[in-house]
């Protein structure tokens, strides 16, 4: 295939609202242009090795419209393939239009890839239906310019306000004003319900429901600085009893996540599904061993060994990789006991069809030789242990006293992520001025080399005030080592139970605050 241009809509502003069609096209990328409005997380969705460039007004070298139009006819005729992040939908009140026809001009190929637009999304969020039967026949969608404007746009306002329907529009505070005014002064009454929808679709959204009048002196304000969705109509009567996106039990919630980026995404996902507003704050990275003979040596001779025990999914993951990428036989596993020192690791094995022959009681490394001893002598068990480098002596040790003839390979290694400073201090920022809620912790590795990045001895101030959530004894312990106090560890160690055990902690400290 050769070079092409996709302009992508992102949505406005839920990652997850991205269409399948437009995921795989950024996967495709060798370059990626996006702007500010565009959620983070979809930069995390293309290559690796994707080139990223921000052409936002926030960005170090913002770009006019049109010197956007010649970087993507440039890095097309480099022979990339060019995604075009642009945040709602390319061709709905964006200059997506702007751009094809340039790309036209210069005879580019180009897709375009519909997204759901913020007057769409945002009331939907916000439990506002912007169609209804009894609420009039028309839905009238209005550009806002912004940019300070106090004036409205160029529309027959008195034909407008004539229409018994919806109307949707965003800008800044200014432009909204005058919207509500336009409306008012032909004929729309000013006791007229409306709602702003601020941060739509986000873990931060927020919705204030009002009249035309009302809604028109808050925007009105000096300090009004967002650019929120504007929905006009009796539909916004409907929010009392539809909405469900701000009622979801983590809510508002800003969480933390501490964990290696490959592996974040189901944490993420099921924070993000109760509501919470996940802040990716990866302390580790997971890589290949520097030598990866011993393990290579070891899968290929899998019949040599009674059991094999896993510690984590990581080392599922590398271990099951060379299984099935080396020279051994995945076969050879067959009259091997697969131990998993818990159901996350379990459920990774499961993942390749894999049946665990015994998960310990105590997920921990005593629990694992206890399981093993009950379960049958370990005098002259051959026992194959694939782990990280970090891995210390407790368990082979362990094993080794109960009669076992222990293997221990190194299946990865676990780096500390160096945070540049600003990363840094952007995490210490909002730690520090209490706009953190929970942070959580799924390895020791991650406390320490969290603690690292910001100070050991500032940390244990910073998360004083702050909920922890340890997913386990072992990394509880790490913590306690440090001097950072736990408050939430589940009586299982996977991630749904530390999801849930953070849903349960901030539903009874919310009742105990109602109820006060």
């Amino acid at each position: 295939m050769g070079a092409r241009i996709y302009l992508i809509g992102a949505g406005p502003g839920d990652p997850a609202l991205l269409t399948v069609k437009g995921q795989r096209a950024l996967a495709l990328a060798d370059v990626v242009v996006y702007d500010h409005l565009v959620h983070a997380t979809l930069l995390h969705m293309a290559r690796p090795d994707a080139e990223k460039i921000d052409v936002g007004p926030t960005a170090p070298r913002p770009l006019e419209q049109d010197a956007i139009c010649l970087l993507l006819a440039e890095k097309a005729r480099e022979g990339k393939t060019v995604a075009r992040l642009k945040w709602g939908d390319p061709f709905m009140f964006n200059s997506g239009g702007q751009e094809t026809l340039f790309l036209r001009e210069q005879e580019i190929p180009f897709d375009v890839v519909p997204g759901i637009p913020p007057g769409l999304g945002s009331p939907t969020y916000a439990g506002i239906p912007i169609t209804h039967p009894d609420a009039g026949d028309t839905l009238t969608f209005v550009r806002g310019h912004g940019g300070d404007s106090n004036q409205p746009p160029d529309v027959a306002w008195n034909h407008l306000a004539d229409l018994k329907g919806t109307v949707v529009t965003s800008g800044d505070g200014p432009q909204l004003a005058a919207i509500l005014r336009a409306l008012q002064r032909h004929g729309r009454t000013a006791d007229e319900p409306a709602a702003l929808i601020y941060d739509g679709t986000r873990p931060s959204q927020h919705t204030i429901h009002g009249t035309l009048a009302e809604l028109q002196d808050l925007v009105s304000q000096p300090d009004h600085t967002d650019s929120p969705v504007l929905v006009v109509g009796q539909v916004t009567t409907l929010r009392k009893h539809l909405r469900w996106f701000d009622e979801r039990p983590l809510f508002g919630t800003r969480v933390v996540v501490t964990r290696a980026r490959a592996q974040a995404t189901d944490l993420i996902t099921q924070l993000e599904d109760l509501g919470a507003e996940p802040i990716e704050v990866p302390t580790i990275c997971i890589k290949p061993p520097l030598d990866s003979t011993p393990l290579t040596d070891a899968c290929s001779r899998l019949d040599s060994f009674d059991w094999v025990v896993l510690t984590s999914v990581n080392a599922v993951t590398s271990f099951m990789t060379h299984v099935l990428e080396g020279p051994g036989d995945v076969r050879d596993l067959k009259g091997v006991g697969l131990c998993a020192v818990g159901p996350a690791t379990a459920e990774a094995l499961a993942g390749y069809g894999l049946r665990v022959d015994l998960i310990p009681d105590k997920h921990r490394s005593e629990g694992i030789v206890e399981a093993l001893c009950a379960d049958r002598n370990l005098a002259d068990a051959r026992i194959l242990l694939p782990r990280g480098n970090l891995a210390g002596d407790l368990l082979p040790d362990a094993l080794k006293r109960s009669g076992a003839s222990v293997t221990t390979v190194t299946a990865y290694r676990t780096e500390a992520v160096d945070l540049t400073q600003d990363h840094t201090q952007d995490i210490y920022r909002l730690l520090l001025e209490g706009r953190i809620d929970v942070v959580t912790f799924t390895s020791g590795s991650s406390v320490k080399n969290f603690a690292d990045s910001l100070g050991q001895e500032q940390v244990v101030d910073l998360l004083r005030p702050i909920v922890v959530a340890c997913i386990g004894p072992v990394t509880a312990a790490v913590a306690e080592r440090l001097g950072i106090t736990t408050t939430i560890m589940p009586t299982v160690s996977t991630i749904p139970a530390m999801v849930k055990a953070i849903a349960d902690h901030i539903r009874t400290r919310r009742h105990e605050r109602t109820n006060r």
